[in-house]
């Protein structure tokens, strides 16, 4: 048997719910959103959110590495102008070539969070649908007269005659 749970938890989770629901529509009606999910762009990814969550835990994960990036590259043209431009040049090649690898480890490891991630929350929502699913049948069979305890007591009485 499942615990009960306080009244107050159940209040808040309402409260939670209608704080999102705002939030999400908030989000929604803005303009400049509006306007991108009306571009083919946004439409195309409107179309396949694993893509889009993808994309965005990608853009999330390689700000550091290209900022980094940017910052070698405005370091070693201070020290071109000092006079060191074969360095500037050599430093910027190698730069470029490990962003390049990080980029393409960080795409795949943000592809492997999406899925994680996605995996995750259909695991999680259905657990969460049976245990409402749960919750709520006792409550339809409270008043003790299920059809089939009565269909099984009537077939017993004609196997007794």
């Amino acid at each position: 048997m499942a615990k009960e749970e306080p009244p107050s938890a159940s209040k808040d989770l309402q409260e939670l719910q209608r704080k999102l629901s705002l939030l999400i529509a908030s989000v929604q009606s803005n303009s400049k959103v509006v306007s991108f999910m009306k571009s083919p762009v946004g439409q195309y990814l409107d179309r396949h959110p694993f893509l889009t969550l993808t994309l965005l835990v990608f853009v999330a994960v390689s700000a550091v590495p290209v900022g980094f990036f940017l910052l070698l590259v405005v370091l070693t043209s201070l020290a071109a102008l000092v006079g060191v431009i074969l360095l500037e040049g050599l430093v910027i090649s190698v730069g470029g070539l490990s962003l390049l690898c990080v980029l393409c480890g960080l795409g795949f490891v943000s592809l492997v969070m999406s899925g994680t991630i996605m995996v995750s929350y259909m695991v999680v929502s259905s657990l969460i649908n049976y245990w409402f699913s749960l919750r709520l049948l006792p409550q339809h069979n409270s008043s003790g007269d299920c059809p089939l305890a009565m269909k099984s007591a009537h077939i017993e009485g004609l196997y007794q005659e």
